[in-house]
């Protein structure tokens, strides 16, 4: 195992294809995610094919201020290459946290960029069951986003507005990360920016349920599989090309590769 640095924060710190993931404790992860800033939990997938392919979706990742361990496959990759053992922190570990802030439950302290109606109204059915004061003020509904980095000046507006101390991009993934890099640089308040994805919808039912046991034994991935093979095969096949990807470059940030 390697030592850590002699840096206070380094030790709760893993350098891993240029992306600063977050080690320390479920508990401090979401006292820094409600501290404000870019927080991203890279997927096998996105860390193996956007990483290298996407300039945006990388700049978010290497500059992010919160980066937490989503990816079992990577863990386990780290520790057959290195020996090191890291936490695992998923994005459904991470949300569950967040939501069961009681602060959070105050009017307009959360915004919600939803990726559809349909999605937003299930998810708003669940989140005032839990005692979240959500109204049509606090919820966008995203666009369909372009490619490269992303300016979308009406949500701008909209949160500017709010003033929320947290938005949530309950959008896709390799998407939302490219958009919270684009409100951070715009925002003058600094509030968390989760990029959370589709956290939100294996509790609302958006998607199928993963017990807490699955999530912590990083078996999430073979439910999504097997309540969806013809959607999700290929996002999990192309989660492969990450095992060679980081044997070559371990701590480096990876070529970009345009083609």
């Amino acid at each position: 195992m390697r030592a850590p640095s002699s840096a206070p924060d380094d030790c709760f710190r893993r350098t891993i294809l240029g992306v600063s993931f977050f080690v320390g404790s479920i508990e401090a992860a979401t006292d820094r995610a409600l501290a404000g800033g870019l927080v991203v939990a890279p997927s096998g997938p996105g860390l193996a094919v956007d990483l290298v392919h996407s300039p945006a979706y990388r700049e978010a990742l290497t500059t992010a201020d919160l980066a937490i361990t989503d990816s079992g496959w990577m863990v386990l990759l780290w520790r057959l290459f290195t020996g090191e053992s890291l936490p695992r922190h998923s994005g459904l570990k991470l949300i569950r946290a967040v939501l069961a802030r009681e602060e959070l439950k105050q009017p307009g302290a959360v915004f919600w960029v939803m990726p559809s109606e349909e999605e937003d109204q299930r998810n708003r059915v669940w989140l005032r069951a839990q005692g979240f004061a959500v109204t049509e003020a606090d919820v966008y509904i995203a666009p369909h986003y372009a490619t490269g980095p992303i300016h979308d000046e009406k949500l701008l507006r909209q949160i500017e507005a709010r003033a929320p101390r947290v938005v949530m991009l309950a959008i896709g993934g390799g998407v939302q990360e490219r958009l919270g890099l684009g409100l951070r640089a715009r925002l003058a308040s600094r509030p968390g920016i989760l990029c959370l994805g589709a956290a939100i919808a294996f509790l609302t039912g958006g998607q199928v349920a993963i017990p807490v046991w699955a999530d912590r034994f990083f078996l999430g991935w073979l439910f999504r599989l097997a309540s969806n093979p013809r959607k999700f095969w290929r996002r999990y096949w192309d989660a492969l090309r990450l095992a060679p990807l980081l044997w070559r470059w371990r701590e480096r940030v990876p070529a970009v590769n345009r083609t």
